[in-house]
């Protein structure tokens, strides 16, 4: 028994020990939010919605986001007062994405001397996460930079992660920019595509893009 114990513990030290160096080296300083200390305009446009918004890093954690056009108009002062009661709080850090990766999965793509794509499984992010399992994520490398430039989580089938629920088709793409000389890498978009239904009748469809633009690096108070 311990000869097969010590078999099964020299494969997965052999299969972990194969992880490029490159993608390893990139998890280790992926933000999924990005960098601190960067000022950007968020603009959501999903199903009968358009929403931009303006994160200030140089403000004060309830006052970073404000709300800056509503579906085509300037927000009224109930508007925005009701924005920063609703939303003021709810953009904290975002969800540690490179530890939901279960690299014991890992599968190569592609591989090529600019970049390379790999596949593997999520790990649940917690014991009421229904959802994980169902779904793979395809990484983009660009090797030469150590920089994920392309995260895709999606579902290969139907599956129900809840009692009376069926989801048929589930991504998200995350986008990343390449570094540069004065500046990190930093998100550019993020895509939704949602299909599904619950109780039989009622539709789960929906559709989201959110695009980052205008970045600016700050000081903090």
């Amino acid at each position: 028994m311990r000869f097969f114990l010590l078999l099964a513990f020299l494969a997965g030290s052999a299969f972990a020990a194969e992880i490029p160096p490159e993608l390893a080296a990139a998890l280790k300083t992926f933000r999924s939010d990005g960098p601190r200390n960067w000022s950007f305009t968020q603009t959501t446009t999903g199903d009968n919605h358009h929403y931009v918004e303006r994160y200030d890093a140089t403000r004060l954690v309830p006052e970073r986001w404000s709300l800056l056009e509503s579906n085509g108009h300037p927000p009224s002062a109930d508007e925005q007062h009701a924005y920063q009661l609703n939303h003021a709080n709810h953009f904290g850090a975002g969800p540690r994405l490179a530890e939901s990766f279960d690299l014991s999965t890992l599968q190569t793509l592609a591989d090529s001397a600019e970049t390379a794509t790999y596949r593997c499984r999520l790990v649940p992010g917690s014991t009421g996460d229904k959802t994980a399992r169902f779904l793979t994520a395809t990484l983009t490398l660009h090797k030469p930079t150590h920089t994920l430039v392309a995260i895709e989580l999606a579902s290969a089938n139907e599956f129900s992660p809840a009692f009376l629920v069926r989801i048929s088709a589930m991504k998200t793409t995350m986008t990343y920019s390449l570094p540069a000389a004065d500046r990190p890498s930093l998100p550019q978009q993020v895509t939704t595509h949602l299909r599904g239904r619950a109780f039989y009748f009622k539709s789960l469809d929906a559709d989201m893009v959110v695009t980052y633009t205008d970045y600016i690096r700050v000081r903090r108070p």
